[in-house]
């Protein structure tokens, strides 16, 4: 893991603002609670020279909110940082985290607690995920996400089926960077007999999971039911980690209206003995493309 201290000071329970850059804005809340901490102030203290509450400076410190240039340089100001080159580079990155994200030509279809995810999912150098009911988003074609999509609740319109078919295509781009990100998939074995559309487009979909199983920076692995017991009744998750060294794993379980982000080591430390336990369960990754392969015509 990248640290074992909660660099990010508190367990985020419900969608944070994380819409800018994700990885940038926790960077900054990284920086900042270092900078106070060496010069032994307290948040309440600090939170008082930009006119904010010690609650507020804890989200700004956890990157789980907006910054102002303004209060950063403050801030900096307060906590002794003279040096003009490491001022220059701390404000140069709340420029970049305050950038709008391509997300936002798809708010119409993305509620607040999703926009969250998105941010965290570009920013990702590694995502794992354990898939209950349906191929994952990343790996689904368009004929299956249609499927998928248009069955979900509450159900949309057929202009919205769209807009959120165009927005999973966007999404799916960053597999088509394997240098800055990499996919690690444990799927329940009920996601390969759940007809969730016409043979044929399960069919496409099997091919086309078979072909990204055989992706050097794609692993898929199956949890067969003989596996038994092993899950303990644990629903989808997904644990997101970033390149920088100093970012904790983050950990995503979605819900019906919400989702849930857990960043304290004490939390995410057993989502990490979860999906290690399911990796040995399953099956070999090296299989996953002939099983795909198998269900077609089936």
């Amino acid at each position: 893991m990248p640290t074992t201290d909660d660099d990010l000071s508190d367990v985020t329970r419900e969608a944070p603002a994380w819409s800018g850059s994700t990885a940038v804005r926790l960077l900054i809340g990284v920086q900042l609670r270092k900078h106070r901490e060496a010069c032994g102030m307290d948040r309440e203290q600090a939170g008082y020279t930009i006119r904010a509450s010690a609650s507020k400076l804890s989200r700004m410190e956890a990157g789980r909110t907006g910054f102002k240039a303004r209060d950063v340089a403050d801030l900096l100001t307060l906590y002794g940082v003279s040096d003009e080159a490491e001022r220059g580079t701390l404000l140069a990155m709340v420029e970049q985290a305050n950038a709008p994200r391509w997300w936002q030509e798809y708010r119409d279809v993305i509620p607040d607690w999703f926009e969250s995810y998105l941010g965290l999912e570009q920013d990702t150098s590694l995502i794992r995920t354990y898939a209950v009911q349906v191929v994952p988003a990343l790996l689904q074609t368009e004929d299956y996400a249609r499927a998928v999509i248009s069955r979900s609740s509450p159900r949309p319109s057929p202009m919205q089926v769209e807009r959120r078919l165009a927005l999973r295509a966007r999404r799916q781009r960053l597999l088509g960077e394997p240098d800055a990100h990499r996919l690690w998939v444990i799927m329940d074995e009920a996601v390969l007999h759940r007809r969730v559309a016409e043979p044929d487009v399960m069919d496409a979909q099997w091919e086309h999971l078979a072909r990204m199983a055989e992706q050097p920076h794609v692993s898929v692995q199956v949890l067969p039911f003989t596996s038994g017991g092993i899950v303990g009744g644990i629903g989808p998750v997904t644990i997101l980690r970033f390149p920088q060294q100093e970012l904790p794993d983050v950990v995503c379980m979605e819900h019906l209206t919400t989702a849930q982000y857990l960043t304290k080591s004490t939390d995410v430390l057993p989502y990490h003995a979860l999906m290690d336990q399911l990796s040995v369960a399953a099956l070999p990754a090296s299989a996953t493309a002939a099983l795909a392969r198998d269900l077609i015509g089936g």
